[in-house]
């Protein structure tokens, strides 16, 4: 369990100032804001992915979309659910797969292998940087209690 207090000197004096319980309820923040976050981006991705090709909104190359989107994705359930890595794992692999199959039920959109892939590298790298995110954060509460 996370520590309960934060402590850190001022650097007037050396005083030393301690918060009970904000560390343990900013983690928990971070864990609800991170999971709204990716299931809003998710149904995001949904519709861009699903819409008519004049309905998607463009920001760079399609590749670098995929890959960002997803990663935005994977950081965010990775976040959200740190004990939880091999469903968020699942959750990613197929929602980059499944959507770009599911490309192919509409007329103006097309399904490619090599999008699917780049997707799916991109939540997958987000996950892992979510994963090192958290193992930062409790390394700074550990060092801190």
């Amino acid at each position: 369990m996370l520590n309960q207090s934060l402590r850190w000197a001022t650097s007037q004096g050396g005083e030393t100032v301690e918060i009970s319980g904000i560390v343990a309820y900013l983690a928990r923040m971070v864990q609800r804001i991170s999971a709204i976050a990716g299931w809003l981006a998710l149904a995001f991705i949904v519709y861009a992915t699903l819409s008519p090709i004049d309905n998607r909104p463009v920001v760079a190359g399609p590749h670098h979309e995929h890959f960002a989107a997803f990663a935005l994705v994977g950081l965010a359930f990775g976040l959200a659910y740190p004990k939880r890595v091999f469903l968020v794992t699942a959750l990613i692999l197929i929602s980059a797969f499944g959507l770009e199959a599911l490309q192919l039920l509409t007329p103006d959109r097309h399904a490619r292998l090599f999008d699917a892939l780049v997707k799916a590298a991109g939540g997958v790298c987000g996950i892992g940087i979510g994963q090192l995110a958290q193992l930062v954060l409790r390394t700074q509460i550990k060092r801190a209690g």
